[in-house]
């Protein structure tokens, strides 16, 4: 899968990666696209060339960006082949030996008991930089209907919120909760759980949250997450018991 996702098939660069530059902008948007399964395991990175056109930004930087993700164990460089997704670590994998044994309440209550607060902290923690790249995957979100799109926004949303936290723990808890959401059997229930009127609830229930972490409210982001996950909850249940 593409992370750009792309207005037109042929050219992957979209809006929201046409407004990152730098190093660290760069290997952060990447970085946040393999935790999030746009680029799965093993997966070939487009080349230099092509980041760079898409990022708008000189071949240089997306190599030292590369480099970076690189000694972080993120990606691995092939001489003459490019650049490939690492293997995943022993930790990172721990979530997908028990995905079986875990249920897709079960999963929910675990983010019910996390994600608020990590909601808070963002408030409080969130700098000028992570608020735009909300703004702009919520922008991505609300343009799309398609359920794959919106999942891949949705996922990116909810980990850059944990990022904003500044709490490496929280992240941490997080990356194994994206582990596990991209297990095949959710693909499943994603289907009966997104339909047009959810994912438009759940885009208005984003825009709050970000609402509230621009504002500073940390209580009232820490509100509105409990809101929007006590609903997520709601429609799984639709579809777990109808």
């Amino acid at each position: 899968m593409n992370p750009y996702q792309a207005d037109e098939p042929d050219n992957p660069a979209s809006h929201e990666t046409k407004r990152i530059s730098g190093v660290k902008m760069i290997s952060a948007y990447l970085q946040r696209a393999i935790e999030t399964g746009a680029y799965s395991e093993g997966e070939r990175l487009p080349p230099e060339r092509k980041l760079a056109e898409n990022f708008n930004t000189a071949r240089s930087t997306v190599r030292r960006a590369l480099d970076k993700l690189e000694k972080e164990g993120l990606v691995s460089r092939r001489l003459g082949s490019g650049t490939f997704v690492g293997t995943l670590s022993d930790t990172a994998k721990k979530p997908v030996d028990f995905i079986g044994a875990l249920s897709p309440l079960e999963l929910i209550d675990a983010r019910v008991a996390v994600e608020p607060f990590t909601a808070r902290l963002a408030a409080q923690h969130a700098d000028a930089q992570t608020i735009e790249e909300l703004e702009a995957l919520l922008a991505s979100a609300e343009a799309t209907g398609d359920q794959d799109a919106f999942a891949k926004c949705d996922g990116e949303f909810h980990l850059l919120l944990a990022r904003a936290s500044g709490n490496p723990f929280l992240i941490h808890v997080f990356r194994q909760i994206n582990h596990v959401r991209l297990n095949p059997k959710w693909g499943a229930i994603k289907e009966d759980v997104l339909t047009p009127e959810a994912i438009a609830e759940y885009n208005r229930q984003h825009r709050a949250i970000l609402d509230a972490i621009e504002l500073r409210d940390a209580l009232l982001a820490q509100k509105r997450m409990i809101e929007h996950l006590d609903s997520a909850r709601s429609d799984l249940l639709k579809v777990l018991n109808p």
